[in-house]
């Protein structure tokens, strides 16, 4: 069996979804600059996570059908996963966003397995928390190496494709590393750094490993 996890935000996705999310709480601007500097490994992600989240306190729960609805594919995207699915592999997503709009993503292409961060909500509101343990670059790694025990996928054989700094754990923990329109630290540390038209590109480079 083999195995590849992909990043969502930036990756899997065009977008940052928790900037979709401020720009209905008026934050975009503070959150977007946020969490440029996370990606770029220049603040810690939990912590960067936790200041982002708290600008979203307030906002009705229906932000999510209008976020997933916002949302566009990386073009390549669903190619390559169906690509990938087609020649027998197992595609993961883990993400540092959010479950509420993982989950419906890895539903519309086939992916069963995901991790993602969860925000809390009560009376239908956000509270500008989060639920459970971040995912953060170590909680990235950690659950590869987890799907990757699940599917019987030795960690040589597995893929991981990200394109910020805490994407990099996984990607030194899989066989193969491939940054995507990445930032500088990422590009510098992958094994393939990517920065064309389609995601799929990478298609033919993942399967020529065998």
């Amino acid at each position: 069996m083999r195995l590849c996890v992909l990043d969502v935000d930036s990756t899997l996705i065009t977008a940052e979804v928790i900037e979709l999310i401020a720009a209905r709480a008026g934050t975009r601007e503070l959150v977007a600059e946020i969490t440029e500097r996370a990606m770029r490994g220049e603040l810690d992600f939990a912590a960067s996570l936790r200041e982002r989240v708290a600008t979203l306190a307030g906002i009705p729960d229906s932000v999510f059908a209008e976020v997933r609805a916002e949302v566009e594919f990386t073009p390549g995207a669903p190619e390559l996963i169906a690509g990938l699915q087609a020649e027998g592999w197992e595609v993961a997503l883990v993400s540092g966003g959010f479950e509420e709009i993982v989950g419906s993503l890895a539903a519309s292409v086939g992916i069963t397995r995901f991790r993602a961060n969860r925000l809390e909500v009560d009376d239908a509101r956000l509270t500008g928390r989060t639920i459970g343990p971040v995912i953060d670059r170590a909680a990235k790694a950690a659950t590869l190496r987890e799907f990757a025990a699940e599917v019987g996928c030795a960690l040589e054989d597995a893929v991981a494709i990200g394109d910020g700094a805490n994407d990099l754990d996984m990607m030194g923990v899989a066989g193969l590393g491939i940054a995507w329109h990445a930032k500088p630290i990422v590009q510098e540390q992958a094994d393939i750094a990517l920065n064309g038209a389609r995601l799929d590109e990478a298609l033919p480079l993942i399967l020529a490993r065998g």
